[in-house]
């Protein structure tokens, strides 16, 4: 049988170690942009979006609309940068609007 740890941890701690060992930290990436994109861009934006997947450290968003698609592509670096803020450290290095 474990032996029980007397070591009194904070939730946060454990939770992070847990993240650490089972290796879960990309998954949680991929959640956390897809909710500061939801969040960031607001419902103009969402209602033309139609995927958004974090391969690597590049963020794919498919849009429905090639006239927003355009609009947004001039902004490509202001959007990475607000979005690296939002969750907090530096995921996505590049956007590809499809």
């Amino acid at each position: 049988m474990a032996k029980r740890n007397n070591d009194n941890q904070s939730i946060e701690d454990v939770l992070k170690e847990f993240v650490v060992t089972n290796n879960l930290q990309s998954g949680l990436d991929k959640v956390n942009v897809r909710e500061a994109w939801a969040k960031l861009m607001g419902n103009g934006v969402n209602n033309y979006t139609t995927a958004i997947e974090l391969k690597h450290d590049t963020l794919y968003v498919q849009l429905s609309s090639s006239v927003l698609r355009e609009e947004l592509s001039y902004g490509k670096e202001k959007i990475i940068a607000m979005l690296n803020d939002a969750i907090g450290k530096e995921v996505i290095k590049s956007l590809m609007l499809r």
